[in-house]
């Protein structure tokens, strides 16, 4: 790998660890939400509205034009459109029940551990048309050491 490839991998790493660093001080701040609003569906709720405010301010900055072919609706799987938004309510809404009961590190490292789970069976089967990575011991050994802290983190 040349030296500006592996400026770049260890850049996007960051970047994603930067990123991962966000979803428990996410998940705290909506349960915090959710003890002002009394449910954890207003919070969730409050948390995507302002979410999508954002991302159309961004959009309105970056996207120089907002058409949209609508026959892209006709010739695509209905879960590419619902899917990710669903999943994203169950996963936040999830957390925000998980977090108090949990606590936060528990909370991130068994959801951690449950996308590990699912990222290892896209990878395997090439789900969704991603690249198909095989499963390996490693990559075994890699999630089983993952539910082992879990365990720790659990007991201790």
């Amino acid at each position: 790998m040349k030296k500006g490839d592996c400026l770049m991998t260890l850049l996007l790493m960051l970047a994603g660890l930067m990123a991962g660093m966000t979803i428990p001080v996410q998940t705290a701040v909506n349960s915090r939400l959710r003890g002002y609003t009394k449910s954890p569906f207003i919070a969730s709720w409050v948390s995507f509205l302002i979410g999508s405010i954002i991302l159309i301010a961004l959009a309105l900055v970056f996207e120089h034009s907002w058409t949209f072919d609508v026959h892209i609706l006709a010739v695509n799987p209905w879960w590419i459109w619902f899917g990710g938004g669903a999943l994203g309510v169950f996963f936040l809404t999830s957390n925000i029940l998980l977090m108090p009961r949990l606590g936060s590190a528990l909370t991130v490292v068994i959801t951690l551990c449950g996308q590990m789970v699912m990222a290892l069976l896209i990878d395997h089967f090439g789900w969704f048309g991603v690249p198909i990575h095989e499963l390996n011991l490693p990559r075994v050994i890699g999630i089983a050491m993952m539910f082992f802290g879990v365990i720790l983190m659990q007991r201790y």
